[in-house]
């Protein structure tokens, strides 16, 4: 579905993607690995968008994303924002349906408030948290409505953004849980970006390890553990000594 051939971007002289070529198959989860500052953030901004390469092609279903109706392009795809990004302001069910509340996907309001609901559920919360602000919930329960914003719309392709970043275990086990069920229910692609072996392990069909701005390894998350590759290997195991170099 998504494919991105010999993608390049540079900011000045920091030439942070050097050749990023990629396959995300429809309906499969890919999981890209990799330390802060190797390109993981900027690869996703690329294929959304937001970010234009300097060179290289990047395509969804075979048209290139650089091109076409922004509008309609935009609407295929879910979000889980790494710090959930909740607008403080509005009330749960206003944060979950915001997509569904201006732009090609309006629905009437009552309509959105009980999608919206509906999502809440689905991801574990009852319906009296419809109406707290995010400031009144939990960091998991502020995770748990960011991913029933991301699913609100029922996109085709999901992106994951540290999907676990400040949870404790117990949490992020339930996080990694509820994405996979939702992903493989509703037979979305999805594309996670994140440090968490566990989530790795938890969520993924094929893992990406994106170091120096290029793929050193992609493949089966069955076949990680033996890959055979040394990047892949220090990395998932956490070790100082190796490739990889040590920010001391």
């Amino acid at each position: 579905m998504i494919e991105l051939h010999n993608v390049h971007k540079a900011f000045g002289s920091n030439h942070v993607l050097r050749g990023v070529s990629l396959t995300i198959p429809s309906a499969t989860s890919l999981v890209i690995i990799g330390g802060s500052g190797t390109g993981k953030s900027v690869a996703l901004k690329c294929i959304l968008g937001l970010i234009r390469p300097d060179s290289g092609t990047i395509t969804l279903d075979g048209q290139d994303v650089t091109k076409g109706d922004r509008d309609a392009f935009l609407a295929r795809f879910g979000m889980l924002f790494q710090g959930g990004a909740l607008f403080d302001s509005l009330p749960v069910w206003q944060n979950v349906a915001f997509r569904l509340l201006r732009g090609s996907l309006k629905r009437p309001l009552s309509e959105a408030r009980e999608i919206a609901i509906e999502k809440l559920r689905r991801v574990g919360l009852k319906p009296d948290v419809a109406d707290k602000f995010p400031a009144e919930l939990s960091g998991g329960m502020q995770k748990r409505v960011g991913l029933a914003r991301a699913i609100a719309a029922e996109p085709e392709i999901i992106f994951f953004d540290e999907p676990t970043t400040g949870l404790d275990p117990i949490m992020a086990g339930v996080i990694n849980d509820l994405i996979r069920e939702i992903v493989t229910e509703m037979g979305a692609t999805a594309m996670t970006i994140t440090h968490d072996m566990t989530s790795v392990r938890a969520i993924a069909d094929n893992v990406a390890m994106l170091h120096d701005g290029v793929i050193k390894w992609t493949g089966p998350v069955s076949e990680m553990d033996h890959s055979g590759d040394p990047y892949l290997d220090q990395f998932i195991h956490g070790r100082a000594e190796g490739p990889i170099e040590a920010v001391r």
